[in-house]
């Protein structure tokens, strides 16, 4: 019975939000006016949600709202089962199950109530399908069609690679039915999509478009033909602050920032002061989830195995089918790469003490990795090394006190170096990151110089961090925390599942007067930053 109740309030309260949200879609296209010859703006994204709101899909809802209230025509291009296989609706165990078509397209109406939508609908080139169906793994990521317009051959194999292992969970692909089977379908919708996206860029001549993420091969094929055609493409990720966006011409992913010079002042540090002791308590989430709801201390074992090395070193991994990955990888292949490679030095020097932490969203029920740095440990002989310690995904183990406990931190491209640097331990990075162009953390691009500066720090009697490379870290963070994550925490909560949302009650005018909104308007209609002034 009280499971009955909950199921029962759980739809009372999902019709409840869909009813305003229909509501709320009519007031803005009453309320709305589009100048006459006013080039539309574009907004596609597909990869964000099926059923409810997540954090992006609001973002890019109210920025379109504000669009049309600003007298500009916004046009939906939205997926009418226009996909064989999508990326959030494919079961990564079968492939072959169909898609949950049915709840994203109810969404889709309510979402874009009033709304000038281009549907797509999914039709199979046949003579494609022909041509991919005896094609190799390899042969299909390299992959490339021509358009109809013979604007040149679109890459189709790359634009669905990251995709594919963000859906299977995967970095190491392997050749077999399952995986080509999911390869083909992602080509053929990439290619249903980029017909129909092709389609809608010849006939309204947009001024602008924005996408979700820009990585996942819908959002990526329609932003690369933006990209042939001089369209300028605006993608957002979820910002560093809760309910927060970030906005950029180009690549989200990539967070390409700008930073001044010159010294924060003492309001500036003040305020960035709060949230890093909120930080250091567990108290933040990302995209809406949050991630340490508890966090303990070092073990009295962990401790004891700590006196019993000469110095430790803590080693921080990131989820290995991120689709910042992509950019992450220089140095390296991919992080296994350069975890194996660290296992030769972990041999070398038994000395010293390895704590090798997972990421916490390895293991986030329903995004869990199929290939994980638990496997890694076990299969590569970690595990089995005295001075090796693996802290698993679940366990909530204080990240902050293993760096206080280490000599140093080894990241791929984790923020935990940030956070290391702040607290005078030195981390070095193995990956390609945001931060690592500003003198945050120890970068080395390449395999070689890279291990030279680890065998220098494992060596060194001591290590510090330059008081300049603190306060260049206090910047980068204070801005990528306040002047790029655009706050929307006026017009949207948390609601159930856990990093979904609902919109608050809220007049046009307040969403109008948004300074949040303000500035999306700029960057979007005027090519302006998408930054605030603080």
């Amino acid at each position: 019975m009280p499971r009955l109740i909950e199921v029962l309030s759980r739809r009372m309260r999902r019709t409840a939000e869909l009813a305003r949200l229909i509501n709320m879609a009519r007031g803005v296209a009453y309320a709305s006016q589009p100048v006459a010859d006013r080039p539309p703006v574009l907004f596609f994204n597909a990869s964000t949600r099926l059923s409810g709101l997540s954090q992006n899909a609001s973002f890019s809802l109210l920025t379109s709202w504000a669009v049309r209230l600003a007298g500009t025509p916004v046009i939906h291009f939205v997926c009418k089962a226009g996909m064989s296989c999508c990326v959030l609706g494919t079961d990564e165990t079968d492939p072959s199950c169909p898609m949950p078509c049915g709840m994203c397209i109810r969404q889709s109406r309510a979402n874009f109530t009033g709304s000038k939508v281009r549907w797509f609908t999914y039709q199979r080139d046949e003579e494609l399908f022909a041509a991919l169906e005896d094609l190799s793994l390899d042969e299909l990521m390299r992959y490339e069609h021509p358009l109809l317009d013979g604007i040149g051959n679109i890459p189709l194999g790359v634009l669905v690679l990251p995709s594919l292992r963000w859906r299977l969970r995967l970095q190491s692909l392997t050749d077999d039915a399952p995986t080509r089977f999911l390869g083909r379908e992602f080509i053929l919708s990439a290619w249903n999509v980029a017909r129909e996206f092709n389609a809608l860029l010849m006939s309204v001549k947009p001024q602008a478009a924005v996408f979700f993420n820009g990585m996942h091969f819908p959002e990526a094929t329609a932003f690369w033909l933006c990209r042939q055609y001089g369209v300028r493409a605006v993608t957002h990720e979820s910002g560093f602050q809760p309910f927060s966006g970030y906005f950029v011409e180009g690549q989200a992913t990539m967070y390409p920032i700008t930073i001044p010079d010159g010294e924060l002042t003492p309001q500036q540090n003040t305020r960035l002061d709060a949230d890093l002791q909120k930080r250091w308590r567990g108290d933040f989430s990302m995209a809406g989830v949050k991630f340490w709801h508890e966090i303990h201390e070092l073990s009295d074992l962990l401790k004891t195995k700590i006196r019993s090395h000469r110095q430790t070193v803590a080693v921080f991994t990131n989820v290995i089918f991120d689709t910042s990955q992509l950019h992450a990888n220089v140095a390296f292949r991919d992080m296994f790469d350069w975890l194996d490679t660290l296992l030769e030095v972990i041999r070398a020097h038994p000395e010293t003490l390895f704590i090798v932490r997972a990421h916490p969203d390895e293991a986030r029920p329903g995004k869990a990795s199929r290939e994980s740095v638990a496997m890694w440990t076990e299969q590569s002989g970690a595990a089995d090394l005295d001075n090796v310690v693996f802290i698993p995904p679940q366990e909530r183990v204080s990240s902050y006190d293993l760096v206080r406990a280490a000599k140093f931190i080894l990241v791929y491209n984790s923020t935990i170096s940030l956070e290391a640097t702040l607290l005078g331990v030195p981390a070095l990075c193995a990956a390609r990151s945001p931060f690592t162009d500003y003198g945050t953390a120890f970068f080395e691009p390449e395999r070689e110089p890279y291990l030279q500066q680890l065998n220098a720090f494992l060596t060194a009697d001591r290590l510090s961090v330059l008081q300049e490379s603190i306060q260049r870290t206090r910047r980068f963070l204070y801005f990528r925390y306040y002047r790029f994550s655009l706050p929307f925490g006026e017009f949207v909560e948390s609601t159930q599942p856990t990093g979904y949302i609902s919109l608050k009650r809220f007049s046009l005018h307040q969403l109008e007067q948004s300074p949040t909104l303000q500035i999306l308007l700029d960057g979007i209609l005027h090519g302006k930053r998408f930054e605030l002034d603080v």
